[in-house]
């Protein structure tokens, strides 16, 4: 989408090239706050139809945004989960295919036959559509009832997120993940039965090509297995059992599966043991059994380890094959990769070229149980790696590999033991090398260290005014300078203004802020060149202020009533920077978050945009609002509700854009907004964005701003 160029002021010394710069260190961010357990993935799924055999429920919640489901091209349709047991539901993701979802509910129902609806959309817009809902039950359902396209609906994910109540309920992780394997036969030496279990889907078990076969998977204790999900390459079992030992010699069946149909299947069970077997007694093919995985989960499982798991890694000594340290990549170096800081990054060293292998290795100060491993990937990431434990450094043993990797985040569940967890790349996706924002180590053990304290999410819904100027003052008064500041000089992206000392910023007697540009040269001041006069001196004036040094906010909504000027070449802006760029920072590392820019020659359209390393000028996240009308008719209302998890981008009270942190992260790139940012109200004229103001464009031309309004 088309979004505003970068048009901050960057410290000497420091220019931002884009995603490809990390510069200096600034501010540590605060850690990202938990997200609620993810309950749909690997569930039963079924569908009201599919277009065919390639496109099944079960493809969207398998986790693989390769994959999806679609329907017939006919209204209506549903997609529906079923979680295992009843749950408290607090959002879902629909990541939608082009063929999206005009108008549809998402439901929940405790016996798949009665439903309640939690959330009704209509007129939405396909993309990835991120909802907060409240509502119990055990299974969840998209209902289309009218498609936006000619085709059918169409989904790559479904995600159900919530809370399945105590700690015995099923989990989510895979306690199978890298444990000790065996088996009755192999078919050969590349496909041992350690490859069912290494959470690597382009590795596989085969056996010989007979029956019987068996596949077993020893968990280290005994667990209560609620659920054991296959992922069957193309020569599949008809017939089997899944079993469970408590010594790897006496068996108890679980489930009898007669008449299989290979594929992803799961399989509600319950048990306990050790070993869990899958037991074929019936091939479907002429080749004997293969399997891409098979996860185990267990009661009191999901995300995070019974035994209470911590972040290990959080400022502990990191090492790497090597570092980048450079006029594109400042300080790169492996400490930045566990600092809990989305803005700052380790990258390997182009010296002598960028070339495989290439790795980065964190201390956890002592032996450490590993359960869970995030990586928050920069655009130069792993296609094929490995994640390796050593009790001394020196001796690796992996505990998971994949050579399907996709970039951005990634959040593996592991099991391993060790004092030091390393990442080992071994296929670069591109002419790049390797470079993580965040590397972090989640288990028990160890020697953690306690990180900072996240900062407090509002109320929801925020409604403690904790800052507002509503511009009362008599005419012609100047901004309340216990507010606000003004901020001089020349302006960005090739704008033509220059921004005075609040010579074009007051109110206007009437209960409104002015800021007006005008056509009037500024001696002495160099600008580009203005094409209606041919000058290299700034043709017109403007005013910009900002409460870099009277206020800030972490969350919060943030709202101002304005009425923007129309006409070529005019830039309103109400806007937000990281106050970690005054002290040194350097955008797009500190975050910047649009709330309302609209181009005068396109009054009708409303941006709003997030910036920050991964993703910034034209390349923006956010998304616009096409109003009936001209937005400078009459006053609008513009505001983002922020918290941790999200941001929510409103033009009187009508939704522009929602964000999802899971989503972005998983999309484009970190989060960077979990610390202060200060207020900036602007007129530019002219730039890269808008353009150049034309002979019929207004001057002079007036933003009126009601009021601003800040609560938490």
């Amino acid at each position: 989408m088309r979004t505003s160029p970068w048009r901050t002021r960057l410290t000497a010394g420091c220019a931002a090239i884009g995603a490809s710069i990390a510069c200096a260190v600034g501010l540590v961010a605060p850690p990202a706050q938990a997200a609620p357990a993810l309950l749909s993935q690997g569930r039963t799924a079924t569908t009201s139809s599919t277009e065919n055999g390639g496109t099944p429920a079960q493809y969207a919640f398998d986790g693989d945004t390769g994959t999806r489901w679609s329907s017939a091209a006919a209204d209506p349709q549903w997609l529906q989960v079923d979680l295992g047991a009843s749950a408290s539901l607090t959002k879902v993701v629909l990541t939608w295919e082009t063929a999206y979802g005009r108008d549809y509910k998402v439901q929940a129902s405790a016996d798949g036959t009665t439903w309640t609806d939690l959330k009704t959309v209509a007129g939405g817009d396909g993309g990835v559509d991120s909802w907060d809902i409240a509502g119990n039950g055990r299974y969840v359902r998209m209902l289309g009832t009218a498609r936006a396209t000619g085709y059918g609906y169409s989904l790559w994910e479904f995600q159900v997120f919530g809370e399945t109540g105590d700690g015995g309920s099923c989990g989510t992780a895979d306690a199978a993940r890298g444990r000790p394997a065996s088996a009755s036969s192999t078919e050969n030496g590349g496909t041992p039965a350690s490859a069912a279990f290494d959470g690597d889907s382009g590795t596989r078990w085969s056996s010989a090509a007979a029956d019987p076969q068996w596949l077993r998977v020893d968990l280290g204790s005994a667990r209560t297995i609620c659920r054991i999900d296959l992922n069957w390459e193309a020569a599949y079992g008809r017939d089997f059992t899944l079993e469970t030992s408590a010594d790897g010699a006496s068996w108890s069946v679980l489930k009898t599966v007669t008449g299989g149909t290979g594929g992803r299947a799961s399989y509600e069970v319950s048990g306990s043991g050790r070993y869990v077997r899958v037991h074929g007694t019936a091939r479907a093919t002429g080749y004997g059994y293969s399997l891409w995985d098979v996860a185990v989960h267990t009661t009191g499982g999901g995300e995070t380890d019974p035994g209470g798991d911590v972040l290990l890694s959080y400022g502990r000594t990191g090492a790497a094959s090597s570092s980048q340290d450079d006029g594109t990549c400042r300080q790169c170096v492996p400490a930045r990769a566990f600092d809990l800081d989305p803005a700052s990054r380790w990258a390997t060293s182009p010296a002598g070229g960028w070339s495989d292998p290439g790795w980065i290795s964190v201390d956890l100060g002592a032996t450490a149980q590993i359960h869970k491993i995030v990586l928050q990937w920069d655009p130069a990431y792993a296609t094929a790696y490995q994640i390796q434990t050593s009790p001394d450094g020196q001796t690796w043993t992996t505990i998971y590999s994949t050579t399907t990797g996709k970039g951005f985040k990634e959040t593996l569940t592991v099991n391993g033991t060790g004092r030091h967890v390393r990442m080992y790349g071994t296929q670069r996706n591109g002419p790049y090398g390797y470079a993580l924002w965040e590397f972090q180590v989640h288990g028990t053990g160890g020697a953690p260290i306690t990180p900072p304290a996240r900062p407090a999410d509002p109320a929801s819904p925020p409604t403690t005014l904790v800052f507002s100027d509503e511009f009362g003052a008599g005419a012609g008064t100047k901004p309340d300078a216990a507010k606000w500041k003004a901020d001089p000089g020349t302006g960005q992206n090739g704008e033509l203004q220059y921004y005075t000392d609040n010579a074009n910023a007051s109110t206007d007697g009437q209960g409104n802020l002015v800021i007006e540009a005008r056509k009037q040269a500024t001696p002495g001041a160099s600008c580009p060149t203005d094409p209606l006069t041919g000058s290299g001196t700034c043709q017109y004036t403007s005013g910009r202020i900002n409460t870099s040094t009277t206020f800030s906010t972490t969350y919060g909504k943030v709202e101002a009533r304005i009425k923007i000027p129309a006409g070529a070449g005019l830039w309103p802006a109400f806007w937000m920077l990281g106050a970690d760029f005054l002290t040194g920072r350097p955008w797009p590392y500190s975050g910047e978050i649009d709330i309302m820019e609209i181009l005068g020659k396109e009054p009708n359209k409303l941006y709003s945009t997030l910036h920050a390393p991964a993703y910034n000028g034209a390349g923006g996240h956010g998304g616009t609002l096409l109003g009936p009308g001209s937005y400078a008719d009459a006053f609008h209302t513009y505001a983002v509700e922020w918290n941790s998890t999200s941001m929510r981008f409103t033009m009187d009270a009508q939704t522009v854009v929602n964000i999802d942190r899971d989503a972005l992260e998983a999309t484009r790139g970190p989060w960077v907004f979990d610390h202060p940012f200060y207020i900036i109200l602007n007129l530019a004229v002219g730039g890269d964005f808008p353009g150049p103001p034309a002979t019929s464009t207004p001057f002079p031309a007036r933003m009126l701003v009601d009021y601003v309004r800040v609560y938490k």
